[in-house]
């Protein structure tokens, strides 16, 4: 078999056909930027970004289209708002399934006086919801959370922790990274003040784009991390306080503006629907495959419910990272070893530092695939 792509949590492959077209057709006839320029394709160029914060809109439930701000990942999404509001003396409260991403913005912070909380979780994974309110003290601030995680797919109960932030007077940020694009992510329904994104994984877009989503309470008391030149009020050395110029500086990237934009309206017409069903019925035939196989632990939950489309696996007689050499050089199978910049997550489902081999499915997989996957790691494991 050709090469068989099966790292979709850390960047989902293939694209769309049209997310190609979209950039080429910018590089080729548009290439200008915007807000800085009183001509034709200025404006198409502006249209479409436009357009791509309607659309950002619409899959998450969102009102304010200006709201809508662009970054160049989730990373910087969420380091925008974990740092842009955060300040000395706060108390934040996240869970022990997190990615860097969250972890270490907040530990950077930690050292200038603030403090956090890890919400316990089980070995699949499982959030322990009764625990959050014995965690938050008077000076907590902020909930910070995944929306699944990304070693082993498990799916954390955010719209319960969206009621319990809203009883207690909290901001809810979250990081949607590994649900966008697969799970309804409905913003009013979370109760959340910002959601961050990614347009490279769920999103199919390409890399180097992202962005986030905020309410206006949160945005009156966060500060741009970036400032610079925005294309609007060049009069003043300020940094402007409307939105979305107050956290978009600099030359955004607009090829993947445009790739998100094509990315969008295909997850659209597809429908998120299929897209979750398909690749959870890929999920299924993987897990029911690999019970089978003697030598191998599934890491987290052991059926499709409440997981997305990644599977976690422990070889226990073998070295883990020496599997995911194989499976690539001898079966042409990608996947992704190691701890997944997630050490807390792996602590919480007895992976640390062993780490696991991480299989991670998308909708343009096949049922042919999965079994060349489960067929190779059978003789992958009968030679040893």
């Amino acid at each position: 078999m050709n090469n068989l792509y099966l790292d979709n949590a850390a960047t989902s492959f293939p694209k769309p056909k049209q997310v190609a077209d979209s950039i080429y057709n910018y590089i080729l006839n548009i290439g200008c930027n915007v807000n800085r320029g009183a001509y034709s394709t200025a404006y198409t160029a502006e249209n479409t970004l436009f357009e791509t914060r309607e659309l950002i809109c619409k899959l998450f439930n969102f009102s304010i289209e200006e709201n809508v701000i662009f970054t160049k990942n989730i990373t910087e999404s969420l380091n925008v708002l974990i740092k842009g509001f955060i300040k000395p003396g706060d108390h934040i409260i996240v869970s022990s399934m997190e990615h860097n991403a969250v972890m270490r913005p907040i530990t950077s912070l930690c050292k200038l006086g603030v403090s956090f909380s890890r919400i316990p979780c089980d070995n699949e994974g499982n959030l322990r919801l009764n625990e959050i309110e014995n965690l938050i003290t008077p000076n907590t601030k902020a909930v910070i959370m995944t929306h699944a995680s990304n070693v082993c797919g498990t799916i954390l109960p955010l719209e319960m922790v969206g009621k319990l932030c809203k009883k207690h007077n909290l901001f809810f940020i979250i990081d949607s990274a590994q649900t966008a694009g697969f799970l309804d992510v409905d913003f009013k329904k979370l109760n959340a003040d910002a959601i961050a994104f990614t347009g490279h994984k769920g999103l199919m877009g390409p890399q180097g784009i992202g962005g986030f989503l905020i309410n206006d309470r949160l945005n009156a008391i966060t500060a741009p991390l970036i400032e610079g030149g925005t294309g609007s009020l060049s009069e003043s050395e300020s940094q402007p306080d409307y939105m979305p110029d107050k956290f978009e500086s600099g030359t955004m990237n607009l090829p993947g503006i445009f790739g998100l934009n094509a990315a969008l309206k295909y997850i659209e017409n597809t429908g998120i629907k299929s897209i979750k069903e398909k690749e959870l019925e890929l999920t299924k035939k993987f897990i029911n495959e690999i019970k089978n196989i003697n030598g191998i632990n599934l890491i987290g939950k052991q059926n499709i419910e409440g997981r997305t489309a990644v599977v976690s696996l422990d070889f226990t007689n073998l070295d883990n990272g020496e599997v995911s050499h194989i499976l690539n050089s001898d079966f042409n199978i990608m996947t992704r070893c190691g701890l997944h910049c997630a050490p807390s997550a792996h602590k919480t489902l007895g992976t640390f530092p062993r780490g696991t081999v991480r299989f991670s499915f998308s909708h343009f997989n096949t049922f042919e695939e999965i079994k060349y996957a489960v067929d190779s790691i059978y003789n992958l494991i009968k030679r040893q």
